[in-house]
């Protein structure tokens, strides 16, 4: 087992949904999920998950997929080493992809409750190395964990359900949530059981009434939500260093 002075350290990224806000009109053949798109030339997820495997502090990457995944190109992951491990053990919700693959990293390591686990959306491809590194510097010492967000810099409007303004919300102290999400594993699969309804790790933390560090990223590491953010994203892997 790798591990930092502060714990051994995994990685987990929910990868059974279809990426339905990407859009296909209801008269098309449902699209490729959104995390096997291709983006200079790999499939999505590849690029998430090969941050993750490159990562010298973390020891597994799992990757929890739907059951009945016949798209997951095994051949092609497997270049990313002995790190990575498919759970084929996903969910209706994201809370309850990431809850089933806890409990199946449970079975598959010994003594794992008191590990670090890093949660990482497939939809963020632009991740990298340093800034996963930077999550578990600031967060391994924090017993209520925490995640990687930017201050909001937009100015902020409430809509009504026609679309017109209600308010201007003040932006002071507001941070906009990426992953990775940096949790003890008993801790947060105990949050999740609780409350399985949250959108992300982080919330669940919160309902037990602690309270997460925010560790500033960038907004380099974005979320591929629809067709425009797919061409941003190769724009940013294409003008990376490596």
């Amino acid at each position: 087992m790798i591990a930092t002075d502060t714990g051994t350290c995994h990685a987990l990224v929910p990868a059974a949904g279809s990426g339905s806000r990407m859009g296909t009109p209801s008269n098309r053949p449902q699209p490729t999920p959104k995390q096997y798109a291709l983006l200079a030339g790999q499939p999505m997820i590849w690029h998430a998950l090969r941050a993750l495997c490159a990562t010298p502090a973390i020891a597994s990457v799992f990757v929890v997929l739907a059951p009945d995944d016949r798209l997951w190109p095994g051949a092609r992951m497997a270049e990313l080493g002995a790190k990575l491990r498919v759970l084929r053990c996903g969910g209706e919700t994201r809370a309850q992809s990431v809850t089933n693959g806890l409990r199946g990293m449970a079975a598959e390591l010994d003594g794992v409750a008191n590990d670090w686990v890093l949660v990482h959306d497939a939809a963020r491809p632009c991740l990298t190395v340093a800034l996963v590194e930077k999550l578990i510097a600031e967060v391994g010492q924090d017993d209520a964990g925490g995640l990687l967000a930017v201050p909001v810099a937009d100015t902020l409007k409430r809509g009504d359900i026609n679309d017109r303004v209600l308010e201007t919300v003040p932006r002071d102290g507001l941070w906009q949530a990426q992953t990775p999400q940096m949790f003890r594993h008993r801790l947060l699969l105990d949050a999740l059981e609780r409350a399985p309804s949250v959108t992300d790790e982080a919330s669940a933390i919160e309902a037990l009434g602690l309270v997460p560090r925010l560790v500033a990223a960038d907004a380099s590491n974005l979320k591929v939500t629809y067709p425009l953010d797919l061409q941003l994203a190769e724009w940013i892997l294409s003008n990376r260093a490596d």
